[in-house]
């Protein structure tokens, strides 16, 4: 049985979110005013010092359990063609993750992460969105489900992230679902389709929000029509984490696309989220700019996989270490300005 047995269930669990806790983030904002530097100097690792300060509601955050979830689903749509890769790659990969041979294995280890994996049926593709909803009520909830339940209540931070081919044109079709515009606007090159692919990703797109242009008003009819199994345990997490009060790193393009809906559903539903980057992938800076998010990094990358959001987690201990590292004016006997 789902944690979730209803849409509606879901939709109250969207509506009543906790918020940061204002007196542990003000003892964090007046601790970052009298340690050993100017006002303001260590730009947004302050930011995140107070941020992370709110969530956990205390003065010193920590981050002694980090939690990096990958999260894998199978897309009916990629038998259009919209990817460079074959179908099979997404368990492919999921064992190679298994084994500790990608870059996500590397760069949690880099990171002092927990790495999981939770593939969702990758053996049964969705539906094809533009045929079908991708999902029918029961497995979306089922997904969103699998995506809560594997959010450990005592982790510090959750890291998401995904795998499954062809999750970029579902993402992008959630996107336009959710925030207006076509296909062409939204679809990028993903996993590196040429130019025919990437007209016949836009073309795919459109004919999804045609064939789904009733529920486009309903972000969790949009994200269970238009979005895969992943993209829906993503939801599920976030949603998890913030009821938890536990911050999420969100990585790249899929992974923001699949959290949106919760800012839809509830005004500040993504507090509590921070953008690991800003993918490569053409849409993903137009999504952060219209969920008001903006990246810690930009360096070029596509892949997925929670990859850019682990190299994140390292300017986040960046910034604890010197928010409750460093000494006061007091305790070092040197002068204010």
């Amino acid at each position: 049985m789902p944690r979730f047995a209803t849409l509606d269930d879901l939709r109250r669990a969207c509506s009543d979110l906790p918020l940061i806790d204002p007196k542990a983030a003000e003892a964090a904002r007046l601790r970052q005013g009298v340690l050993t530097k100017p006002p303001g100097s260590l730009g947004r690792l302050e930011e995140i010092a107070i941020r992370l300060a709110g969530w956990q509601g205390k003065e010193r955050p920590a981050l002694q359990r980090v939690s990096a979830i990958v999260f894998a689903g199978s897309h009916g749509v990629t038998a259009r063609g919209v990817s460079a890769f074959p179908a099979e790659v997404t368990a492919q990969m999921v064992a190679n993750f298994a084994a500790g041979g990608a870059a996500i294995n590397q760069l949690a280890k880099a990171a002092g992460a927990e790495l999981s994996v939770v593939p969702l049926d990758i053996d049964k593709p969705t539906a094809d969105f533009t045929q079908a909803p991708a999902m029918d009520d029961d497995a979306f909830l089922t997904a969103v489900s699998t995506g809560h339940d594997a959010v450990a209540q005592d982790a510090d931070l959750i890291v998401l992230g995904e795998m499954g081919i062809g999750n970029t044109t579902v993402a992008a079709a959630v996107a336009a679902g959710l925030f207006g515009g076509n296909g062409g606007e939204w679809a990028g090159r993903g996993t590196g389709v040429d130019d025919a692919g990437l007209k016949r990703k836009a073309e795919v797109i459109d004919e999804g929000l045609t064939r789904h242009a009733g529920r486009l008003g309903d972000p969790l009819a949009v994200l269970a029509a238009l979005g895969g199994r992943e993209l829906a345990a993503i939801f599920g997490a976030t949603l998890a984490a913030r009821r938890h009060r536990i911050p999420v790193v969100l990585d790249g393009f899929v992974c923001t696309a699949a959290a949106a809906p919760l800012a839809k559903l509830s005004a500040g539903g993504l507090d509590h989220a921070i953008a690991g980057h800003v993918s490569a992938e053409a849409a993903h800076r137009r999504l952060l700019e219209a969920l008001s998010l903006s990246p810690l990094l930009d360096l070029g990358m596509r892949l997925g996989e929670a990859s850019g959001a682990c190299l994140a987690v390292n300017i986040l201990r960046s910034a604890l270490a010197c928010h409750n590292g460093m000494a006061s004016f007091a305790e070092a006997g040197v002068s204010e300005g």
